[in-house]
């Protein structure tokens, strides 16, 4: 079985300058399946420093990874808990947007769609996880199952939220380009995901503690400068950094879209 496609240049900026670096290791993921190889090569650009993984996994190999789905991504795990931190990521959209749709792509438990609409919105939730979708759909929220890239709605969004999305997706400018596509002008995209640039990312990575190099399901790792850069480039505005409370050395942003593209 082939198991990942390999890139060839750097999935952001297209560079064919890019080097290996770290090398992970990931047998003790709880994805983990004995016939995926336990390494994890990953890279950087030369050009514009973004950080990635040599390949992305096939569809063969995709299969084989999400046998297993962590029970913490299930809809309704731990919904109650995680209500006021949902609650704190909408309150701070709320100066700019208020009301419309609020689109959440792999929403996961739920809990954000969930308490999005408690605040007023009209939740409409992407999964890749077909039972997670079935589910939703059984709650009575509209739901689909499908790449972000292959969406289309009747009526644009006021939010998007990615929480931990972004770094999953084999080519990341594609997804945002998608995501400008569904926005209204002046939407607001939420993204939240580890930021590489902080003194505790250096100081786990050289305790050899740092969980993310051997991260099944991501094939990035985005620091703060390349991310704002990637979102200026495609038509949105960065209003404020924040520390993000869902896993450990996360980023959360607020980005506002200014153009179409």
């Amino acid at each position: 079985m082939q198991e990942r496609n390999l890139y060839t240049s750097c999935p952001l900026c297209e560079s064919k300058n890019i080097f290996a670096t770290v090398m992970g290791e990931c047998s003790a993921h709880v994805l983990y399946n004995k016939t995926l190889s336990p390494l994890i090569q990953w890279f950087e650009c030369s050009d514009c420093s973004h950080v990635f993984t040599e390949g992305y996994y096939t569809d063969d190999a995709c299969e084989v990874l999400f046998r297993k789905t962590n029970d913490e991504q299930k809809v309704g795990a731990d919904i109650e808990k995680i209500r006021p931190l949902s609650s704190r990521m909408i309150e701070k959209v709320l100066p700019y947007q208020s009301t419309g749709i609020w689109l959440d792509v792999g929403f996961g438990n739920g809990s954000l769609l969930f308490t999005a609409e408690e605040y007023g919105f009209k939740p409409i939730g992407l999964d890749l996880r077909a039972n997670n979708v079935k589910v939703m759909q059984s709650l009575g929220i509209e739901s689909y199952c499908e790449d972000i890239t292959n969406l289309r709605l009747e009526n644009k969004c006021s939010v998007i939220s990615m929480a931990d999305v972004l770094e999953h997706m084999p080519y990341p400018k594609k997804g945002l380009i998608a995501t400008n596509k569904l926005l209204n002008k002046k939407g607001i995209l939420l993204l939240s995901m580890p930021n590489i640039e902080n003194i505790l990312w250096r100081a786990m990575t050289e305790q050899n503690q740092n969980p993310y190099w051997g991260e099944m399901e991501h094939y990035h790792n985005f620091s703060r400068t390349r991310l704002y850069a990637l979102l200026r480039e495609l038509g949105f505005e960065p209003l404020r950094y924040g520390i993000s409370e869902r896993y450990r050395v996360c980023m959360e942003i607020l980005a506002i879209k200014m153009n179409d593209i």
